[in-house]
C-alpha cells in the first residue's frame, strides 16, 4: 500500500473532503475542503500528514469554498478543476449567499488541469479525466497503483450526479462516466462527493442509470 486516505466529511451538505498521504514521504493532499477547515486540520494532524496541496474535483461551494482559505493557512498551491468551472469559483460569494452556506471568497486556482494530465501527492502521482457534465470543468482523480478513484459528484453508490445546474449536461455526464470512467476497470474503488464509497464494477451491474444493461 502506498497511500493512506482518510474521508472527513464536511458542512451541512457531508460532502466527502479526503485527505491522501504518501506513506513514502509523509506528504499530502486534502481533495475537496468544502469547509470545517479545523476539522480538516484535526485529521490531518492524526494522519500525521505534511499537507503539500489542494485538489479540486470541481467548483461547487461544498467541493471548494474552503479551499482558499488552506491554502493561505498552510502556503499550498490548489490544483484543479479544468478551466470551464472558472464561473462557478468566480461566482462562491454569490453561490453561497443564495443557498444560505458560509461566505467563500472568489479566488483562481494555482493550476487549471486538462485531460490526460497528472498531479503528485508526495512520490504518488494521480492521472487526471476530465468528465464534465455536472459541471462542465469537473475532473476526476485516479491513482491507478491503488486503483482509486475520487470523482467528486460525476457518480455515486446507485446515482450518478445532477444536472440542472448551469451549464450542467446529462447525456454528456452519462458519456464521461461510460466512456472515461468505467473503462478504467471494474475493480476501481472511487470516493464519491458524497455518500458510501463503491467500485465501478457494482456500478456497472446495478445503477439505474448507467448500468450496462441500460446499453444492451
Amino acid at each position: 500500500m502506498s497511500i493512506q486516505v482518510t474521508i472527513v466529511p464536511v458542512t451541512a451538505y457531508q460532502q466527502n473532503c479526503s485527505i491522501i498521504k504518501c506513506l513514502a514521504t509523509g506528504r499530502g493532499a486534502v481533495v475537496d475542503p468544502g469547509g470545517d477547515v479545523e476539522q480538516i486540520l484535526e485529521a490531518a494532524r492524526k494522519m500525521d500528514v505534511v499537507i503539500e496541496k489542494i485538489l479540486l474535483t470541481h467548483g461547487h461551494m461544498d467541493h471548494c469554498a474552503a479551499a482558499d482559505v488552506l491554502r493561505q493557512r498552510l502556503g499550498v498551491k490548489i490544483e484543479g478543476p479544468q478551466k470551464a468551472d472558472d464561473f462557478w469559483i468566480a461566482k462562491l460569494p454569490e453561490w453561497c449567499q443564495m443557498a444560505g452556506f458560509p461566505h467563500a471568497d472568489a479566488f483562481v486556482p494555482d493550476r487549471w488541469l486538462e485531460q490526460g494530465d497528472t498531479v503528485t501527492v508526495g512520490e504518488q502521482t494521480l492521472q487526471v479525466f476530465h468528465c464534465p457534465g455536472h459541471t462542465p470543468g469537473h475532473v476526476v482523480f485516479l491513482h491507478a497503483e491503488q486503483r482509486v478513484a475520487w470523482v467528486g459528484d460525476v457518480l455515486f453508490q446507485g446515482s450518478i450526479g445532477r444536472t440542472d445546474f448551469p451549464r450542467g449536461d446529462h447525456a454528456q455526464l452519462l458519456n464521461s462516466i461510460r466512456e472515461r470512467l468505467f473503462p478504467l476497470g471494474d475493480d476501481i474503488t472511487f470516493v464519491p462527493g458524497h455518500g458510501p464509497t463503491s467500485t465501478f464494477g457494482q456500478e456497472r451491474r446495478t445503477n439505474p442509470f448507467v448500468a450496462d444493461a441500460r446499453y444492451g
